[in-house]
């Protein structure tokens, strides 16, 4: 298989109060940009990938300064059209103990939820590609963007990409109801899907049985029972999802399992102590992804997606900043946090 793999969506510059400050109270933000599809193709690059990332940017110097964030972690930006009104904006209230981290969207008329159909050429960009990526925040923004998203996924499967999507279900975005009338198309194109918790009941009602999720409590067996039943409905290569036991905002039970339509397989799980928790399952989708590319077996895929996720959550910002070896020794035991001299 090549190496060129494409993602879409909307990456925002992102205002996070600093030492666990809340909004009310700071008088600073510290400043970065992230978003879904932006954070995978960060892990995918780290990685060693050729990752392109295509969204539109407004022609200032904010749409440039995101650019040029992108290019520094070495993804590629050539499909990335100019225009529109502006930079959608998130700010973000880092939890701690149990006080729950919090977002505000400020991301109204943003240049990529204002794009139309003929600002992306799809079989110019999917040319010699081998994967394409989405989540489902970038269909929720407008209905432009859902529009330009099925005629993405269309495009790719009809250029023999596999097609993996992170439902990402965000309620502030969207009701319950429109994300099941606009994912539900979306995923006859989908070859892999990837989720939490949570996402398979709100956008398709199908929920895990015995799980208290704001009780920290997850049955593992009920999340295969959510896996099996998105695989048959839409004909799923494979069902991952991350499984994340919420014992307070600081610190978590971190793992995944995945369906491959035979197997379940159960990843190790981690207890990780939280310094930033926003794009820790983009971290998964991208080490996942990373391995399947690589053809490696599902279970050890779903491993190296669970390792480089629980190392993403160890530092500030939306994108994962860690190589393949870093992830390797994580992988391999390494989980004592000593020093290395």
């Amino acid at each position: 298989m090549n190496e060129k793999v494409i993602t879409f969506g909307e990456i925002m510059l992102r205002l996070s109060t600093p030492v666990y400050r809340r909004l009310i109270q700071t008088d600073s933000f510290d400043v970065t940009y992230g978003g879904g599809e932006a954070n995978v193709s960060i892990s995918l690059a780290n990685f060693g990938l050729d990752c392109y990332y295509v969204t539109k940017l407004p022609n200032n110097y904010i749409g440039d300064a995101a650019l040029n964030h992108l290019r520094r972690f070495g993804v590629r930006t050539n499909y990335i059209t100019r225009g529109g009104k502006r930079l959608g904006v998130y700010f973000l209230e880092t939890g701690a103990s149990q006080r729950p981290s919090r977002v505000i969207y400020d991301r109204a008329h943003s240049a990529i939820s204002e794009a139309q159909i003929d600002d992306f050429n799809w079989d110019d960009i999917f040319q010699d590609a081998c994967w394409f990526h989405f989540t489902g925040i970038t269909p929720a923004i407008s209905d432009s963007a859902a529009e330009l998203t099925l005629k993405a996924v269309k495009k790719a499967k009809e250029n023999n990409l596999k097609v993996s999507c992170d439902l990402n279900y965000r309620g502030k975005l969207w009701s319950t109801k429109k994300a099941n009338q606009i994912m539900t198309p979306l995923m006859d194109y989908v070859d892999i899907a990837i989720g939490n918790e949570e996402d398979a009941e709100k956008i398709f009602s199908i929920k895990a049985p015995k799980s208290e999720i704001r009780a920290g409590k997850l049955n593992e067996a009920g999340y295969r029972v959510v896996a099996q039943e998105l695989s048959n409905r839409f004909n799923l290569e494979i069902v991952a999802i991350t499984l994340r036991e919420s014992y307070s905002a600081s610190d978590n039970g971190w793992s995944a399992m995945a369906y491959d339509r035979k197997n379940y397989y159960n990843s190790t799980k981690y207890k990780i102590h939280i310094v930033d928790r926003v794009g820790g399952g983009d971290a998964f989708a991208g080490g996942l992804i990373y391995s399947l590319i690589k053809g490696k077996e599902l279970a050890e895929a779903l491993e190296f997606g669970v390792a480089a996720s629980c190392l993403k959550h160890t530092i500030p910002g939306d994108f994962n900043l860690f190589n393949e070896e870093e992830v390797r020794l994580l992988q391999e035991g390494n989980v004592s946090g000593r020093v290395q001299r």
